[in-house]
């Protein structure tokens, strides 16, 4: 691999910022800070101006492969996501068929081999009757299980009380859970039917999502969790009240029990029903700007441990449709790591909280080998952006096989420049490096 010497660079890493170079070689950082001048290189890039961040890594995608190629696949999200600087992500179950088996799980893991540009690994999807295969389970190897609480994913909704608790007993890796309390959305959704027939409007979607759901569903399994000392990570909170949960005094290293925050969920309120409706249709709900708030609060005070993106796109002519119809979710690695840096601009979040959030935590809470810092005898996993170059979204520079996304029209002021990925440059100035392609995460864990 290329031996390559990026200079001048405002390196954001481990709380602070300092300008210096980072030299790689055989894809590892070797050695990074300082005047690295007399470090031979294949390949020097100038990074005058600019700042340099740990490469993100996105927990929670849906890259629709295999099955639903027609609205994604890892190919093309993967590129999406090296051109919004995320290096590595995990991808969800619930694809067709869905991802229950070990062998399932394989053959997923072929396909990104020979296709992804960034690094990944995959969830194992729970069921009620699965726990054989969850059981088997190499923690060095995957990610971890979802368990679907309150969604409709076909067999992967574990309804079962008693199916549950032997998944929180007996997984040998960290369980990722989508909760909200499907009854209770039952019974909403039942409530809006009588009010508006098959002509329910988007903003109703949080009032049927509700927050009683999703607060009922995640103290359940806060509590689960709590019983059988299990590892619980609990995707998307999308309520304030939901954020009290965790705990934010101890270390994350110390932590059983942990929380993400979604994008969308930090930038978009209840009041972008009326302008962007099924567009901003995610499961759990866009809810009010006070829950915007919270979750932004419980991010920067650390009951909130990590940020990623919930990606899961659609087709445009499928979001078209009713309310009932259309089906939630949509496009976000591109924009992620834009839309933060804007909230870094309006004074909101720091630029090394960023880092912390997306790329550190996310490394320590799986455990990830060597990825999340730049550290000499890394993975040379790394983003360079311009902080003052802006740009506005539109369907001419969205990458994402669907075409479209909740940003369309915004202008963010930041770029991603350049993306390394396990020391390969994939991505410069809108130009791709396709020939190499990312590596399947691994794991040091102490379960």
């Amino acid at each position: 691999m290329k031996r390559i010497l990026i200079r001048h660079a405002n390196i954001v890493n481990e709380g602070k910022i300092t300008r210096g170079d980072v030299y790689i070689k055989e894809g590892m950082i070797f050695i990074a800070g300082g005047n690295l001048s007399g470090y031979e290189a294949d390949l020097e890039i100038d990074a005058e101006g600019k700042y340099l961040l740990p490469g993100l890594i996105d927990d929670q995608v849906h890259f629709r492969e295999p099955g639903l190629t027609h609205k994604a696949d890892i190919y093309t999200e993967s590129k999406a996501a090296v051109a919004g600087g995320i290096t590595s992500f995990m991808e969800m179950p619930n694809t067709l068929p869905q991802t229950t088996t070990l062998e399932l799980l394989e053959e997923k893991f072929s396909l990104a081999s020979e296709k992804s540009l960034a690094n990944y690994s995959f969830y194992l999807g729970a069921t009620n009757d699965n726990i054989e295969e969850i059981k088997k389970v190499d923690p060095a190897k995957v990610c971890g299980v979802k368990v679907f609480q309150g969604s409709s994913t076909g067999n992967m909704l574990v309804d079962d009380q008693e199916s549950l608790k032997q998944i929180f007993q007996e997984s040998p890796v960290l369980i990722a859970t989508h909760s909200e309390n499907d009854q209770i959305i039952k019974e909403n959704l039942e409530k809006y039917k009588k009010q508006y027939g098959e002509d329910i409007p988007a903003f109703c979607h949080p009032k049927i999502r509700s927050e009683e759901a999703c607060f009922d569903a995640s103290k359940r399994v806060v509590d689960l969790a709590r019983m059988y000392g299990s590892k619980l990570h609990v995707l998307h909170i999308s309520t304030a009240r939901e954020v009290v949960l965790f705990d934010s005094n101890l270390p994350l290293e110390e932590k059983r029990i942990t929380a993400e925050a979604c994008v969308h969920h930090l930038w978009f309120s209840d009041e972008d029903y009326e302008k962007k409706g099924n567009f901003i249709k995610w499961n759990p709900a866009i809810k009010s700007a006070a829950d915007r708030d919270g979750i932004l609060q419980g991010v920067l005070d650390g009951h909130i441990d990590v940020i990623a993106t919930d990606h899961a796109p659609h087709t445009l002519e499928e979001k078209q449709n009713p309310y009932l119809t259309a089906p939630s979710g949509g496009p976000l690695v591109q924009h992620s790591l834009a839309a933060l840096l804007e909230l870094y601009h309006r004074g909101k979040i720091k630029l090394e909280e960023i880092v912390q959030k997306t790329s550190h935590n996310v490394a320590v809470l799986f455990e990830i080998d060597k990825r999340g810092f730049i550290r000499s005898g890394y993975h040379a996993d790394l983003v360079l952006v311009d902080l003052d170059d802006p740009w506005e979204v539109n369907p001419d520079n969205i990458i994402s096989k669907c075409g479209w996304s909740p940003f369309e029209g915004q202008t963010f002021r930041s770029k991603v420049t350049h993306t390394l990925v396990s020391g390969h440059l994939v991505y410069e100035n809108g130009t791709f490096f396709e020939e190499v392609k990312g590596k399947r995460l691994e794991f040091l864990r102490n379960l």
